[in-house]
């Protein structure tokens, strides 16, 4: 089973057709999560989610209500915890439902610290075990995590770009096939090799590396030659 959440990210920040896209998934029998305030905009498009978590410190007494009587698993959290309404969501996910993947959206954009408290939850020894089935999709990136080992990444269409992001120190980072290789780099610290592509006659390259965590970020231009 697929599992797709919606956090309370901007909506000027979430992919084309989401509406759509979710109703498809839910169709599928695919499980359809909204954490906080995703739960509302989940029930505003229409759609009830099949679980709902957070603290909901961002839902008036009368929208949470509403949520509180419609979804029929809704887990509360305390606003004073160590782990975040997204974590707590990751773990659920795969631990309480037993999903093949997630899909993560309304997870970028708007206030800094959300996102990077979302991209980072990756590197938590809870979470990172899950990496691999992680995805974080907006309107203009599509981000996949990958844990040390040999892995193809596939061409997706309409992204021009693929950026080869080390997120915590990496050893012996390979990236081979695509159209700048780069060949057994190591360091400490966080890099992003950005606006890599793949060659015009191939679908796929292929990384490699021994220690960290590896973000591979599909992206492409919303409007690249804009004018004020």
């Amino acid at each position: 089973m697929k599992a797709y959440a919606l956090l309370g990210g901007p909506e000027e920040e979430w992919p084309q057709n989401i509406k759509n896209d979710f109703a498809l998934a839910q169709q599928k029998n695919d499980l359809l999560i909204g954490v906080d305030r995703g739960s509302l905009l989940l029930e505003e498009m229409g759609l009830i989610p099949d679980l709902a978590i957070g603290d909901f410190d961002s839902l008036e007494k009368s929208e949470l209500a509403k949520i509180d009587s419609s979804v029929p698993d809704i887990r509360y959290s305390s606003p004073i915890k160590d782990a975040t309404d997204s974590e707590l969501m990751v773990k659920i996910a795969f631990e309480d439902y037993h999903v093949d993947s997630l899909t993560i959206l309304g997870a970028t954009g708007g206030r800094i610290d959300h996102f990077l408290i979302n991209l980072f939850m990756i590197l938590n020894p809870k979470i990172n075990k899950y990496a691999e089935k992680i995805t974080l999709l907006d309107k203009q990136n599509l981000l996949n995590f990958y844990i040390p080992g040999q892995h193809v990444i596939n061409r997706k269409a309409g992204y021009n770009y693929v950026g080869v992001a080390d997120l915590s120190g990496v050893k012996d980072l390979n990236i081979e096939g695509a159209r700048y290789e780069l060949a057994n780099y190591s360091n400490s610290y966080p890099l992003i090799f950005g606006s890599n592509e793949f060659l015009p006659d191939k679908d796929t390259f292929e990384i490699s590396f021994k220690r960290g965590t590896v973000a591979i970020i599909y992206s492409k231009d919303i409007n690249r030659f804009h004018n004020i």
